[in-house]
C-alpha cells in the first residue's frame, strides 16, 4: 500500500533542481543579451558605414542607374581646354549627348573623373557628377600624345581606378572623351548580353563576336562587377611594372592571347565596328552606328577637328533621315587625324 505521506525532497535533489533552473535562466539571460547586444552591433555599423562613405562612393552613388551601373570618362586639363579655337575635346563629347538619340539622360549618369584641379572646375563648371583622381606627385595635366611615357602612366592610374571601381560593386561603361555617343547603348550592351563579363570595342571587327583574333580597344568597354573581372583588373594591373613601354591596352591583348581570360571564366564580346565604330573602321550604316570613337588619331587638335565633321554629318543624317534614302550616307574623310601621323607610328589607338 502507498504511503499518502509527501516525500521529502533530498538535498541533492533540490541542489540539482537550482542548478537547472540557474542553467535555464542563464542561458535565456545571455541569450537575449546576445541579441540586443548583435541588434545594437548592426545597428551601429550601419551607421557607421553610412559616415564613412568615401568621396568615391558617394559620386558612384549619385551617377548609378537603379542597376547600380555608372558610365565612366576622364578629364584632363588638355581635353578641359585645348582644341580648335571655341571647342573642346569636352565641348564636344557633351554635345553628342544633346544630338544623340534618346541619350539626353544618360549625362546623368556619367561620372567624370578629373585627373587635375582645372578639369574639376570644368566638371563643376558643367553642373556634371565629378570625381577628382589624386595621383601624388604626377601632373596629368597636359596633352599626353600616343604611346609617350605619361599617356602611358595615364592609362595605368585609369586601369588601378576602374578595378576600384568594381571592388565596390559598379557595373560600368568606360568611355574615352573622344568618343561621341549617338545612340543610347545601354540596352544593347546590357539588356541583351545579359551573361557576358567583358564587351570591348575593337579597331577593325572580323564578323566574330568572340574571336579573339579582334583587335580589342579600351577607349570604350562595359565591364560587369563580379569575382571574375575583379580578379582580371587586379592581375592587369600588377603587370604594371613588367610591361615597361607597354600600355595597358597591349597588356591586355597579351593576357587574352595567353589565355588568361579562359582560365578566370571572363566571358567576353566584341562589339562590332557596325554599331561601336571609329576612325580605324566605320560605321556602314548611319541607320545603325551607336558610337563614334577617334580611334587612329594622334593629336586633340586632329581629333576635335574630326570629331567636329561627324557631328557635322549626323546633324545632316537627322534633318534627312525622314525625306531621304539614308543608307548611302557616308562618312567625311578623317584627314586630321590621318595628316596627324609621322614617322611610321602604328595606327592602334
Amino acid at each position: 500500500m502507498q504511503d499518502p505521506r509527501p516525500k521529502k525532497i533530498q538535498p541533492m535533489d533540490y541542489s540539482k533542481t537550482s542548478v537547472s533552473n540557474l542553467v535555464v535562466a542563464f542561458v535565456m539571460f545571455f541569450g537575449v543579451f546576445y541579441l540586443c547586444i548583435s541588434y545594437f552591433s548592426v545597428s551601429m555599423n550601419k551607421r557607421i558605414m553610412v559616415v564613412h562613405k568615401d568621396e568615391l562612393d558617394i559620386a558612384l552613388n549619385r551617377a548609378s542607374m537603379a542597376n547600380k551601373t555608372v558610365i565612366i570618362t576622364v578629364l584632363n586639363k588638355a581635353y578641359a581646354e585645348g582644341g580648335s579655337p571655341g571647342k573642346t575635346m569636352a565641348d564636344l563629347f557633351l554635345e553628342g549627348f544633346w544630338l544623340g538619340d534618346n541619350t539626353h539622360g544618360l549625362v546623368n549618369h556619367v561620372l567624370l573623373v578629373a585627373m587635375d584641379q582645372i578639369a574639376f572646375d570644368r566638371c563643376k563648371f558643367f553642373n556634371l557628377n565629378c570625381y577628382k583622381l589624386e595621383t601624388e606627385g604626377v601632373n596629368f595635366g597636359g596633352e599626353q600624345l600616343y604611346m609617350t611615357e605619361d599617356f602611358i602612366n595615364m592609362m595605368w592610374r585609369r586601369t588601378q581606378f576602374l578595378g576600384e571601381v568594381l571592388k565596390r560593386g559598379y557595373n560600368f561603361i568606360f568611355t574615352d572623351m573622344d568618343v561621341m555617343i549617338l545612340r543610347n547603348p545601354v540596352a544593347r550592351l546590357i539588356s541583351e548580353n545579359e551573361t557576358v563579363d567583358f564587351q570591348v570595342s575593337c579597331d577593325g571587327f572580323n564578323g566574330n563576336p568572340e574571336s579573339e583574333d579582334n583587335h580589342l580597344n579600351t577607349g570604350f568597354y562595359f565591364l560587369r562587377s563580379n569575382n571574375k573581372t575583379i580578379a582580371l583588373f587586379d592581375l592587369w594591373y600588377a603587370m604594371k611594372d613588367n610591361s615597361t613601354g607597354m600600355k595597358e591596352q597591349d597588356v591586355l591583348i597579351k593576357l587574352m592571347e595567353t589565355g588568361v581570360f579562359k582560365q578566370l571564366g571572363v566571358r567576353v564580346r566584341f562589339l562590332d565596328t557596325l554599331y561601336f565604330s571609329g576612325f580605324c573602321q566605320d560605321s556602314r550604316d548611319f541607320n545603325a552606328v551607336t558610337t563614334v570613337h577617334a580611334n587612329c588619331c594622334r593629336s586633340i587638335v586632329a581629333k576635335v577637328a574630326d570629331l567636329s565633321a561627324v557631328l557635322r554629318d549626323w546633324k545632316k543624317y537627322k534633318q534627312t533621315m525622314h525625306k531621304y534614302d539614308t543608307s548611302l550616307f557616308k562618312w567625311s574623310n578623317h584627314t586630321a587625324c590621318f595628316n596627324s601621323w609621322t614617322n611610321d607610328i602604328q595606327l592602334t589607338r
